[in-house]
């Protein structure tokens, strides 16, 4: 009955060292193990042994990166605007030792750190500069805070302004401003457009007065080649006409007078003031007269 009893206390020992000594650690944890309230290692996400009764665990840290939500805080520009800026932090921590012991309260320290840069980091750019450069903001404000929490074995991974509210009397002025400048625009767009149809309308006026010009000229090269063909064609007539007569032929003198009395007939026809002609004619001297140019266009063809 004793020696049962024994083995009963026995077994109940060796379970309670081994559950003292046996530790599982979940996977994205790391627990400090300290020896006799001293640090002295870490053990990782598994299976972990440590000496019962004098060694414990100190500090479960969690691993996974995390957000931190920075709370909104108002901040003066360098033009003294005030505005409300809105943030969040994104970390992780890469040494359980270091974040258990070198610092109190690990998110409430990155909270403060980042709210007071925040502060610092925008207070030195002017209104413009904060709406227009979020890029570069963050980029400082995460290069600044990253390198002030490496002490604290905490990695800060990004760090982003989520919103920049100016106050509502700045938001409408810059309302209208933008207003402004979108007017300014359209109205230069519309000069522009008034101007470059003027050049288009000009530039067609002179294209038009180039090609009349043209035109023009082949009129007058073409006029001047119908006089030159036509005094050709006279030029002809008369020599013709000039033989006939040296060779004795009246019918070529009755053709000289009736040509001059036609062009003078015509001549008096086309005046302006000219309504009435009474002009005494013979109709059988014309008659004859034309007669005579036909017996010496004929004779002229007969001949060739």
């Amino acid at each position: 009955m004793e020696s049962a009893i024994v083995v009963a206390v026995l077994v109940v020992f060796v379970v309670v060292i081994i559950s003292r000594a046996v530790k599982f650690v979940p996977q994205g944890t790391n627990w400090t193990v300290e020896r006799f309230g001293r640090f002295t290692r870490s053990l990782e996400p598994g299976l972990g042994i440590i000496v019962p009764f004098i060694d414990s665990i100190g500090y479960k840290v969690n691993m996974k990166e995390r957000v931190l939500d920075i709370p909104p805080q108002e901040v003066i520009s360098r033009d003294n605007a005030m505005v409300t800026i809105d943030a969040v932090c994104f970390f992780q921590v890469v040494s359980a030792s270091k974040s258990a012991y070198e610092v109190n309260e690990l998110e409430h320290a990155i909270r403060n750190l980042t709210m007071t840069n925040i502060r610092t980091v925008l207070g030195s750019l002017e209104l413009d500069g904060m709406l227009s450069q979020r890029d570069e903001i963050n980029e400082r404000l995460l290069h600044i805070v990253d390198q002030a929490t490496n002490p604290w074995g905490v990695k800060v991974t990004r760090i982003e302004i989520k919103d920049i509210t100016p106050p509502q009397d700045l938001v409408e002025a810059m309302a209208n401003q933008m207003k402004a400048e979108r007017e300014k625009r359209a109205n230069v767009l519309e000069a522009e457009g008034l101007r470059q149809a003027e050049i288009l309308k000009a530039e067609g006026h002179k294209q038009a007065v180039v090609l009349a010009a043209e035109a023009d000229k082949q009129r007058q090269v073409l006029d001047a080649e119908a006089r030159e063909r036509q005094a050709e064609a006279e030029a002809k007539a008369t020599t013709m006409v000039s033989k006939a007569i040296s060779e004795g032929d009246i019918q070529a003198v009755n053709y000289f007078v009736a040509q001059k009395y036609t062009e003078a007939l015509a001549k008096i026809g086309d005046g302006e003031n000219s309504k009435v002609l009474m002009i005494p004619v013979e109709a059988s001297n014309l008659a004859g007269s034309l007669t005579g140019i036909t017996e010496i266009v004929k004779s002229s063809f007969n001949g060739k």
